[in-house]
């Protein structure tokens, strides 16, 4: 009898550009050495469009082509970053603007997701807050109480360009970037 394959465990998100991926990760690093909440290391920066979800590898075609319909479908636009956020009590975020933009996109990726790929209600999740999280998980209640008074004052501005999706796989220790789906009014496809 042959053993079953495990399934791959994915993520579909927009991702910014290097040079703003590596001042997230700066945060993400600060809150490491500071605050002992690691674990947002483990994916690059990111604004989650689908929570992770797990499916065969042999399923990866039929996604893949359902995202690269998608975006096709989509114009380039742009999403500005301001400030910090929280999800009390262990989650600490940068703010995202142009959160119509987004959700548009999210509410057109979720409708694919359940009508081509068959997505159950849970699968996809029930609450969209677009954000980039800085910590998470193993951010204790206290740190995050040291943490939130201070970043809730701090500045942070930025934006991005989004001109692509991203589905992410995870490879057992952290997320790495599997396929990128330009948009149709990406100049540089």
């Amino acid at each position: 009898m042959e053993a079953r394959s495990p399934k791959a465990l994915y993520l579909i998100a927009l991702v910014p550009d290097p040079e703003l991926r590596d001042r997230i990760r700066s945060l993400k690093e600060e809150m490491k050495e500071r605050f002992g909440a690691s674990h947002a290391l483990k994916s690059p920066a990111h604004i989650t469009l689908q929570m992770p979800f797990r499916r065969a590898e042999s399923f990866e075609p039929a996604l893949v082509q359902t995202l690269k319909s998608l975006a096709l479908q989509q114009q380039v636009f742009e999403i500005p970053l301001n400030g910090f956020d929280c999800f009390p009590p262990r989650v600490l975020f940068v703010r995202v603007g142009n959160q119509e933009a987004i959700t548009k996109l999210h509410s057109r990726l979720q409708k694919v997701l359940k009508e081509d790929l068959g997505f159950s209600r849970q699968e996809q999740g029930f609450r969209f807050h677009p954000h980039m999280t800085i910590a998470t998980r193993d951010l204790t209640e206290e740190s995050f109480l040291q943490a939130w008074p201070e970043f809730a004052k701090r500045t942070f501005d930025a934006g991005f360009v989004v001109k692509s999706l991203f589905l992410l796989k995870h490879n057992g220790k952290h997320w790495d970037f599997f396929r990128e789906f330009p948009f149709q009014g990406d100049p540089d496809p």
